[in-house]
C-alpha cells in the first residue's frame, strides 16, 4: 500500500518576510505576514485615506505630548507577524523605534471598507494576542466606529485569544482613549 503525503505548508517567518521584499516579490502590492502567511490586501482608495488621515489628526490633537501616530507602518507583532495597522498610537518617542518596529500599541485603528469580516476576526485576536488593549474598527459600510477592548483568552478565537467587550458607536457619540481617558474625541471626526 502506497502512503499518500499530505502537501506541506511552508510557515514565512520576518527574516524570509523581509528577504522576498528585498527581492522584489511584493513590488507594487500591499502585504502583511499574518502568523506566516502573507497576505495580500485590498488597494486602499480615496475614502479610506480620509479616514485614515482624519483619524490620525483626531488622535494626535487629543493624546498631546509623550504619544505619537504611525500610519500604515509594521508593528513588531512576534516572529510569524508583522501587521501594518492603519492607526497605530505609540507611546515614547518616534526615534525610540529607529533600530526596530513597536511591538505593541496603545490603541490600533483599522479602517475597513472591504476588510470588515477580517479586521473583525484575525486581526482582532491578532491585536489582543500581542497586548493591544484598545483596538478600534471605523467601519466605513455602517458608519460606526466599534471599539474592542478587554483582551483575554478565548479558544474558538483564531489566535486563542479575542476581545470580550465590543460596542458600536454612531456619528453623534464621543471616545476616550484607555491610554489618555482624561480626553475625548468625536466619533464624528473619525468619520468622512
Amino acid at each position: 500500500m502506497e502512503s499518500v503525503a499530505e502537501p506541506h505548508v511552508h510557515i514565512w517567518n520576518r527574516a524570509e518576510y523581509y528577504k522576498m521584499a528585498s527581492a522584489g516579490l511584493f513590488d507594487g502590492k500591499h502585504v502583511e505576514l499574518i502568523e506566516g502567511r502573507v497576505i495580500e490586501m485590498s488597494p486602499r482608495g480615496s475614502l479610506h485615506a480620509t479616514a485614515v488621515s482624519l483619524t490620525a489628526r483626531a488622535l494626535e490633537a487629543a493624546l498631546g505630548q509623550g504619544w505619537f501616530v504611525r500610519l500604515q507602518m509594521p508593528l513588531d507583532a512576534g516572529e510569524l507577524s508583522q501587521p501594518e495597522p492603519d492607526v497605530a498610537v505609540i507611546q515614547g518617542s518616534i526615534r525610540q523605534f529607529r533600530d526596530s518596529h513597536p511591538q505593541t500599541a496603545a490603541l490600533i485603528v483599522e479602517v475597513a471598507e472591504t476588510s470588515l469580516i477580517y479586521d473583525r476576526t484575525e486581526k482582532a485576536n491578532l491585536y489582543a494576542t500581542v497586548g493591544v488593549q484598545d483596538y478600534w474598527i471605523l467601519n466605513l459600510a455602517d458608519g460606526v466606529l466599534e471599539v474592542h477592548r478587554n483582551p483575554g483568552p478565548d479558544s474558538a478565537a483564531v489566535f486563542g485569544v479575542c476581545y470580550a467587550d465590543v460596542k458600536a458607536l454612531s456619528n453623534g457619540d464621543l471616545i476616550s482613549p484607555l491610554a489618555r481617558p482624561d480626553v475625548t474625541i468625536a466619533v464624528a471626526d473619525l468619520l468622512p
